[in-house]
This record gives structure tokens, sequence and C-alpha cells, in this order.
């Protein structure tokens, strides 16, 4: 996941201006400027909550490893939609590579809080002890036999196995990672491979791989006016690019520690 500092206010996540500076890899001033230049487009409680007076001063007290500067008299978080009009304003590839991370790993987290069934009666007390020791037992039988699993097959499962064993839809960026790479350098990489090619921001395939099954791409609406384009590789596309870039002599991460 992405290394933030997670903040949850009303019921849903957000950031501060120092946070998505630091992500977008943009002068934190600069993104102050772009709202102040364009304050017009965004809206409290859609694309930022403002804290300030009692609010502010509750959010310092229990968010104190943030920094927050003790002079500070107001404070904007910025929400999943807000992001995305930073994102527009700063126009970068590592902004639209960072935004689109955010709302995959950070902004659509969806966090299950533990339900705590507090006992009442001595009777009702021993009843969830012995519970939670069958549940231990029980988990620690399933370990061991997984590690013994484990132990029968290969030492270290392949690229290609683990992909086969992953249904869902990956963005570019976590595709890269596997090679030890940015998604801007991934990107231009299937580029000169004459793979995609760039229009309006947006990365296409060439015509010979549309119909393959490789991507798939969707419109992430953010109001009324605004809207994304949001492509991403199926497991199918995953394995072609794993093929191709084989062919190159460049292997994921995982096989060069296995072949080193």
């Amino acid at each position: 996941m992405l290394d933030l500092i997670v903040i949850q206010l009303r019921g849903r996540r957000v950031l501060t201006t120092v946070q998505l500076a630091e992500k977008y890899e943009a002068d934190e001033k600069l993104v102050q400027q772009n709202f102040n230049n364009n304050k017009e487009r965004y809206k409290e409680g859609k694309h930022f909550i403002l804290l300030q007076g009692d609010d502010l001063r509750d959010f310092k007290r229990n968010f104190e490893n943030l920094g927050v500067a003790p002079n500070v008299n107001k404070l904007y978080l910025w929400t999943e939609k807000g992001a995305w009009l930073h994102a527009k304003s700063l126009n970068t590839d590592r902004a639209w590579e960072a935004y689109e991370l955010l709302v995959d790993e950070y902004y659509r987290v969806i966090e299950q809080q533990p339900q705590f069934n507090v006992p009442t009666t001595y009777k009702e007390a021993l009843l969830q002890l012995v519970e939670k020791v069958e549940e231990n037992e029980k988990l620690q039988t399933e370990n061991l036999v997984l590690v013994q699993q484990n132990s029968e097959l290969q030492p270290k499962a392949s690229y290609y196995d683990m992909v086969l064993q992953n249904k869902s839809l990956l963005s570019v960026s976590k595709i890269a990672k596997d090679y030890g790479m940015s998604a801007t350098k991934l990107n231009k990489l299937l580029h000169e491979l004459g793979v995609q090619y760039k229009q309006s921001d947006i990365w296409l395939l060439y015509a010979k791989y549309q119909n393959k099954g490789y991507t798939q791409t969707t419109t992430h609406v953010i109001d009324a006016d605004n809207s994304s384009i949001l492509t991403k590789w199926t497991q199918k596309g995953r394995l072609f690019i794993y093929d191709l870039l084989k062919s190159e002599g460049i292997l994921p991460v995982i096989e060069r520690e296995e072949a080193s």
C-alpha cells in the first residue's frame, strides 16, 4: 500500500496538501497556488474538507504525527475528487500516475473494522475463550499444512505462476513495480516496442492489439462536468507484457532474484 498516514474523517479518506504534493512530486506552494487560481472549481464537502477552530484543534490533537504547524488556523483536506482536480491542474505524468495509485490503494480501500462482542456473564466469557482456543488450534493446523505444501512445491513460485493465480485488473503502475521501474518508463518502453501510443495523455493500444483482451478501459466520472479515462491491464495482458519483455531480456524482479 502507499506509504501514507491514513486520515479517516467524516466517513471518508482524505489527504493534506503536504501529502498530496509529496505523492505528486510537486512543490506544496504550487499545489496551493493552483487551488487559489481555480477556487471556483472546488466545492467544500465534495472536493475538500475545511477545518477551522475547534475542529482543527481536535484534528491536530488526533493526528499529531502529521506535523501540522501550531500556527495554522485553517486546513484543507482533499477528497478523491479534489485529488483529481489537482492532478488535472498539474498535468504531469507523475501526478496522473500517483492519482491512479491513490484511487486504487488509498481512497477506495475499505477498512473492515473488527466487531467485538463483549461478554456480559462469566459463562459467556468462558464460551468465547473456548471458541478462541479452538479457532487458534484450527488456524495453527492450517498453517502447518500450508508450510508442508509450500515445502513440497518449488521453493519459489515463478512470476508466470503468480500471474495465473491472480484474476484482478491491474494498473500499469502495479505491473511496472514487478520490474522495478516506474509507470512512465514502462509506458514508454511499450510504446518503443510498438504496443501502444499516446493520445491526449491517454495510452491506447495499436489496432493489432486492441481485440486481444489485454486491457479494459473505463471512464471514471468525477462529477457532472469532469471525468477521467482509466486503462487497466488484464492478467492476459500482463502475461503478454511478460513474454514481450522477456524476449527483450527484461525479467521481473522475482525472476532476477531466482536467477542470481
